[in-house]
């Protein structure tokens, strides 16, 4: 019977133990960077991270929303013109992948036409300028998001 009594002690007091190792683990430290951590995963009620989402939504403000999907992530925009080039027009798709502020979870796609023979046919897009487009969005996304932790 004693020997029943001092395992279970030594397992309860081997459970207390890890059970507060854990809790000193995750408490104390630097609280900025946990701060720092919590927001650059912060996500709100959108589905997607609320920084990406916002920072696109910037971004691509220069034309009408076809399609803003805050649930899965989805920005589509209408084709735009600008008005010293109107025999071109672009239309730009945004989808934020991921709940993180990251750079894989961005993807923009552009679609290019240009008017010919009184019909828009397409053209291509060149890659710089849909890495232009997800550098944009992500600088502005850190920067909401700096901002915000300030």
């Amino acid at each position: 019977m004693m020997a029943h009594f001092t395992f279970r002690s030594f397992a309860n007091a081997a459970i207390c133990s890890a059970a507060a190792f854990g809790l000193v683990a995750c408490g104390g430290g630097n609280d900025e960077r946990l701060r720092t951590d919590l927001a650059a995963a912060q996500t709100t009620t959108i589905g997607v991270n609320s920084y990406l989402w916002r920072a696109s939504l910037e971004t691509l403000s220069f034309a009408r929303l076809t399609t803003a999907d805050s649930a899965g992530g989805v920005l589509i925009t209408d084709w735009y013109s600008q008005p010293e080039n109107p025999n071109e027009r672009v239309s730009i798709s945004v989808t934020i992948l991921d709940q993180t502020l990251r750079a894989d979870a961005l993807r923009v796609n552009a679609t290019r036409q240009v008017l010919q023979g009184g019909q828009w046919v397409d053209a291509p897009v060149a890659a710089a300028t849909v890495q232009r487009l997800e550098d944009i969005i992500l600088t502005t996304a850190r920067d909401i998001r700096r901002s915000s932790i300030n």
